[in-house]
């Protein structure tokens, strides 16, 4: 098939799998998969392999973990083994000006946002944060900027009111795999015209922590909801209780019809089937339907409420 190419791949995390599984089932041959290097996880630290690097190893391929891409040792390695094309789906690095001439046809990165929306490291729990009713894929060529460079393929998709940031990932990964192997060949048969990007159009996501995380019951409920949907499964949102931390895994916002001091947990007649109880928030009532307390497990928040009986008309902090 005339469109193979010798490429070289970059990835770390379970996002960046799928992607490379496509390439390897599409027929490129795959040379060479960077990834991050092994790192402590767990309660245990255990050392743990990145998914891309499991994968990899799975798939029968080379693995190359440097903790650097910068000076001449870098790019003699990315010359060493000659490719076509680098592809590279969150592997977390910014590629230097060294490493970027070499490919024939480039370096092209897979980034999950509508670029020039959400630049930068966390664009797709910033899409739900931000409110925005659709996302999508970008194939990008890359430059030596945080994802400036021009575009050569995009694709949208709705968001939903459901999705979070774990749902989200899986339905990008599958179409970033899909757009990859149809954009490589039509790219290396100049079929596609980069466009540049509109930088005055540009937003940027800031990298999440588990402090992002915290619930402010003053702010307004349909943010909170965001939250709650872009902070799932990590770091997750969390208030305190009883001086443990308690993680909100998925609510919903409903109107407040009574004003009450935000972050007041209550019980109303109107609530949803699914949700034994809400907090009040600046604007509203954030519904909860799962919820998880420091050292026990998921529970809805009816099973929650049936072993925290004095848990109703507390005030939760900000």
């Amino acid at each position: 098939m005339e469109s193979l190419l010798r490429l070289i791949f970059m990835g770390t995390p379970e996002f960046s799998v799928t992607v490379l599984r496509a390439l390897v089932s599409y027929g490129h041959d795959v040379a060479l998969v960077y990834t991050q290097p092994d790192s402590p996880a767990g309660r245990g630290l255990k050392v743990t392999h990145s998914p891309v690097k499991e994968a990899a190893l799975e798939l029968g391929l080379s693995v190359f973990e440097p903790v650097t891409l910068k000076g001449e040792d870098a790019s003699a390695k990315v010359r060493e083994f000659n490719p076509d094309v680098v592809v590279v789906a969150a592997y977390a690095r910014i590629l230097p000006e060294s490493i970027l001439e070499i490919p024939k046809y480039g370096c092209l990165n897979v980034h999950p946002s509508l670029l020039p929306r959400h630049r930068g490291a966390s664009p797709i729990p910033s899409a739900i944060l931000a409110g925005d009713k659709f996302t999508g894929v970008s194939i990008m060529l890359m430059d030596e900027g945080m994802d400036t460079g021009p575009v050569l393929w995009q694709e949208r998709i709705p968001i939903d009111d459901n999705d979070t940031t774990g749902t989200l990932t899986e339905k990008l990964s599958e179409l970033s795999a899909e757009l990859i192997v149809d954009v490589i060949p039509k790219w290396a048969k100049g079929e596609i015209k980069p466009c540049p990007q509109d930088n005055s159009q540009a937003t940027y996501s800031k990298p999440i922590t588990k402090a992002s995380a915290e619930i402010d019951w003053d702010k307004p409920v349909n943010v909170l909801w965001q939250e709650v949907r872009a902070y799932n499964p990590w770091p997750g949102s969390f208030t305190k209780w009883q001086g443990k931390a308690l993680k909100v895994l998925e609510a919903t916002p409903l109107p407040l019809n009574e004003r009450l001091e935000p972050g007041r947990v209550v019980r109303f007649d109107y609530l949803p089937e699914n949700v034994a109880f809400g907090v009040t928030t600046g604007d509203g009532i954030l519904g909860i339907i799962r919820i998880q307390l420091e050292g026990k497990k998921v529970l809805s928040s009816g099973e929650f409420l049936r072993g925290q009986r004095d848990f109703i008309g507390s005030i939760l902090p900000s």
